[in-house]
Formats: structure tokens, sequence, C-alpha cells
């Protein structure tokens, strides 16, 4: 459970502005998608391979340039 602690003369807009980016940190919506369905161990190691390679090249691109 979400906790945003606002002032009194504090906004709405920006009480809620705090609370959707606490929602995005806590990783609440990755962890629902991931529930959804199971992957099995070995794909999902491979899909985490595969990002890092492409994070690499992707850092060696960025900085020969």
């Amino acid at each position: 459970m979400l906790i945003i602690d606002s002032k009194d003369c504090e906004n709405i807009d920006k009480a809620l502005k705090k609370y959707k980016k606490k929602y995005e940190k806590s990783r609440v919506l990755n962890q629902l998608r991931d529930r959804q369905s199971f992957t099995k161990p070995s794909i999902r190691r491979r899909t985490e391979i595969l990002k890092a390679v492409y994070r690499r090249e992707m850092a060696m691109d960025a900085s020969e340039a």
C-alpha cells in the first residue's frame, strides 16, 4: 500500500503526481504483468542476456561517437 504524506496547503495535483511517481518506482504494474503468464527460467535468462548484450552494444556505439 502506498502512502503519500501531503501537507494541508498542498494542491491535489501535486499529491497525485507524487503518488504516480511512487507507484512507478514500486514496480507493481510490472509484477502484475509478470504474474499473468508463466515464463520458463531458461527463457527468462535468455532475455536478460539479450538485453545485456543490447545495452553493451549501445554503450559501445555511444562511446565511439
